[in-house]
């Protein structure tokens, strides 16, 4: 690209050479019996352009390396010392031009021919080492004048990067369903995102011979449906696909890592997934855990023993909540209410245990 700007120029000025000053030229040889035919202008501007790019071909080489030295020295030096550069190098030749008006009115070929082209390159380097060199300053300046501005610009990405922090939904917490009802009270926000891979993988577990299967399928594309209903949060679809994985967890961990996104899962085994990449998760069983009411060692419970644990003279009972009481020495009161006193209490992402026995 460089040298086909180089023949224009040449071509240019080659030809311009030619028709100005050839008629000269063949006028001081041939005085005037100067053929017509070297008097037409299309023919000396060619006959320029031919010789001057013949004489001058040695030295495109050297322009050619020459503009490569200096598109490579732009291209490192920085956007805001070239943009203030070139508008000191504009605000300095304005200036050279204002001062040559009235010397350029001096009857003295020497001051008014020479003196402005010297101000143009004396206050056009100044301009451009003003510009460079004071560029914080004139940033200084432009960001007073957009202080307000700049604030507003910063709360309104705050509150957009906030919002948008998507929510992939895996298979098991749209089966459990009670991610509706979760965002139906307004606790998680940003748009949520239901994956293709999940909602076909629901599809399949629907159409499944198993009854059991078939119905949490079905109960899965049910949540999905109330949920593009739901007007307090916005739900999207996830189009996006991974050919090269054929897992839907794996599928889900990629997606959530390439656009910053948060698992919702209530699988044990995914939350660890994710945690040991770094990457941000909500799991529903621990939202649940965690407005379970409080029980504390020592105190004391009515509690209905329906059936026996794996260890034995083990009973079992459960909360209201659902929370589950293995009951030392238990066994011997199934489908007994008695009371119990909690001994411990195992909490873990899987659920939570309370260890109790009978007291009277």
């Amino acid at each position: 690209m460089a040298k086909v700007l180089i023949y224009i120029c040449y071509a240019i000025v080659g030809g311009a050479f030619g028709a100005i000053g050839f008629p000269y030229i063949w006028t001081g040889i041939f005085g005037a019996n100067v053929s017509p035919l070297l008097n037409n202008s299309i023919v000396n501007t060619l006959i320029g352009l031919i010789v001057f790019i013949l004489l001058f071909s040695w030295a495109i080489k050297h322009i050619e390396n020459s503009l490569k030295t200096v598109e490579s020295f732009l291209a490192k030096t920085p956007n805001t010392s070239v943009l203030f550069g070139s508008l000191g190098l504009i605000v300095g030749l304005i200036i050279s031009f204002l001062l040559s008006l009235p010397i350029s009115q001096i009857e003295m070929p020497l001051i008014s021919n020479v003196l402005p082209i010297l101000l143009a390159i004396f206050f056009g380097y100044l301009g451009v080492r003003m510009g460079v060199a004071r560029k914080e300053e004139w940033l200084s300046i432009l960001s007073l004048n957009r202080m307000g501005k700049k604030k507003a610009v910063e709360t309104i990405a705050t509150e957009q990067k906030r919002n948008e922090n998507p929510k992939f939904l895996d298979t098991s917490v749209v089966i459990d369903g009670r991610i509706a009802d979760i965002i139906r009270t307004g606790f998680l926000e940003g748009p949520v995102m239901i994956p293709l891979f999940v909602l076909e993988e629901l599809q399949h577990i629907a159409d499944s011979s198993d009854s059991l299967k078939r119905t949490k399928g079905r109960r899965g594309l049910d949540i999905l449906n109330a949920l593009q209903n739901e007007k307090k949060i916005e739900v999207r679809m996830f189009e996006g696909d991974y050919d090269d994985i054929t897992e839907v967890d794996s599928k889900l961990v990629r997606a959530a890592k390439e656009y910053g996104g948060v698992v919702v899962t209530n699988d044990y085994n995914l939350n660890k997934v994710c945690e040991f990449q770094k990457i941000p998760v909500l799991n529903i069983n621990d939202l649940a855990n965690a407005v379970k009411p409080v029980v504390l060692p020592g105190e004391k419970l009515h509690l209905l023993v329906v059936k026996d644990g794996k260890e034995r003279n083990q009973g079992i009972g459960y909360l209201d909540d659902g929370t589950m009481i293995v009951v030392e020495e238990g066994r011997r009161f199934i489908n007994q209410t008695v009371d119990v006193a909690v001994t411990s209490v195992l909490q873990t992402s899987a659920g939570r245990m309370i260890f109790a026995k009978v007291y009277k």
